[in-house]
């Protein structure tokens, strides 16, 4: 437990209905008690789990706001501490007035992240599971949601002990022989040792595989709309959203900026962004908008380059095609609707070389939902959460498994060149304190002020 009792502002500031101001530690109690009256009788925090109407007032006895404070008793709340909750009308002012008198009568300010931390901390959770927290509040989509919650419940972390638990197994064998030298170990034992870091190899390599897909989830693959001028770039974004966000004429050169919006692509968000039209130009707005649209394309996941089925394929056409490289890329012919199609569509299948072909119409949605399954195909190489599969959303969790994929391949390799076993024993206990740094039994001060540093304060 703490010594010290934090307190922050726990919702979104701005007009709102409700806000809260939180309060955990030792002095919880003290501290709102200084604060709040109870609308009957006095309050002393001898009762937990109850929600109390009463009124907060300054210390000059100056009335401030109409409230209702919860109180949590240690060990069963969120950080395992006294909690107060303090739920006020959701203005700025009442707000800031509070989380004033709070810190006034002897709270410090949270840090970002600092409530989570405690909860780590306080062994309520380990870290995988406090950093789905924050998963939670930014998730963009069902699926990532159920990622994140699947991850606060301790999937991933079950997983990850399960791998830590058959690395001390290995270990302890080879330890064996370390303690005990007069008794060499057999060479029937070293390979039963080599074959199960084997099949633990490849468990950490299958999380790996899908850690790629479990971050897009998390955060969305990156999507750019490119093509020359008016071939209805701006159409297939209003299209796909469902709503006019982009102005949409016939004169070329509308889309000057930028414009980035979300979707929702069963459960896959996908962050579409529509540039300004790729072609030669004199007019310094639309250099600048071509300029930012050439940086995207370097930074972009997925690339739909659209094509005008009423003009033949130009030098400005191949030109943009060239300059995507290898990226992922899916070509689309819009206009389909129309009668006269002047584009040669064995030109383009030989330039698009296999991959993705689509026509459509984004004025008449033709195409369109066949186009969102090639998307989420693309994006996620197959690879389709479910309700049973741990997968992996973090880099940090990826490095971490890489790194220990990477010292148990070094056990490996020293058993297949009969190395000493004390320095086979340091690769495998490296590899497991690897995987500590995921749930956090292994982990530095350092490290954990750098994730909790991400989260909003008051969380």
């Amino acid at each position: 437990m703490f010594e010290d009792t934090i307190a922050a502002i726990s919702t979104p500031l701005g007009e709102g209905g409700i806000g809260i101001v939180r309060v955990s530690g030792p002095a919880a109690v003290k501290i709102a008690g200084k604060i709040f009256k109870a609308r009957r009788g006095e309050w002393a925090g001898a009762e937990g789990g109850r929600l109390i109407y009463g009124h907060i007032y300054d210390f000059a006895g100056a009335l401030v706001d109409e409230v209702l404070l919860g109180y949590m008793k240690a060990p069963h709340t969120y950080t395992r501490e006294d909690v107060v909750e303090i739920n006020c009308h959701g203005g700025a002012l009442p707000l800031k007035k509070i989380l004033e008198l709070t810190l006034a009568a002897g709270a410090r300010l949270a840090k970002p992240g600092e409530f989570s931390m405690r909860a780590f901390l306080n062994g309520r959770m380990d870290l995988a599971q406090a950093e789905s927290v924050i998963d939670i509040i930014r998730a963009k989509t069902e699926g990532g949601l159920k990622l994140a919650v699947g991850q606060l419940k301790g999937v991933l972390s079950e997983k990850i002990y399960s791998l830590q638990d058959k690395l001390l197994g290995l270990l302890a064998r080879v330890e064996a022989n370390i303690d005990f030298p007069d008794e060499d170990l057999e060479e029937g034992t070293m390979q039963e040792i080599a074959l199960q870091s084997a099949k633990i190899s490849e468990e950490l390599q299958e999380l790996i595989r899908g850690a790629d897909a479990g971050k897009i989830y998390r955060e969305g693959i990156s999507t750019i709309i490119i093509g020359r001028p008016n071939v209805g770039k701006s159409s297939l974004l209003n299209a796909l959203l469902r709503e006019n966000r982009a102005i949409v004429t016939d004169i070329p050169g509308t889309t000057r900026d930028i414009i980035e919006e979300i979707i929702n692509i069963d459960g896959l968000p996908l962050k579409i962004i529509d540039t300004a039209g790729l072609h030669e130009t004199e007019d310094i707005i639309e250099k600048i908008g071509i300029k930012k649209t050439k940086e995207i394309i370097e930074k972009a996941g997925l690339v739909l380059l659209v094509l005008d089925a009423a003009r033949e394929l130009t030098g400005e056409d191949l030109a943009i095609i060239n300059s995507v490289g290898d990226k992922k890329i899916i070509f689309l012919i819009n206009k389909a609707d129309i009668a006269e199609k002047r584009i040669d569509q064995n030109k383009v299948a030989a330039h698009a070389a296999g991959r993705p072909l689509l026509w459509i119409s984004a004025k008449k949605g033709t195409g369109l939902d066949q186009l969102k399954k090639i998307i989420f195909k693309m994006a996620l190489e197959g690879r389709i959460a479910n309700s049973d599969e741990v997968m992996v959303s973090s880099v940090r969790h990826k490095h971490a498994l890489e790194k220990a994929a990477a010292y148990l391949a070094d056990a490996q390799a020293g058993i297949g060149d009969s190395v000493p076993v004390d320095i086979i024993a340091i690769d495998i206990r490296a590899a497991w304190e690897a995987l500590g740094e995921i749930t956090g039994s292994t982990v530095t001060e350092d490290l954990l002020d750098r994730i909790f540093a991400d989260f909003c304060i008051g969380k």
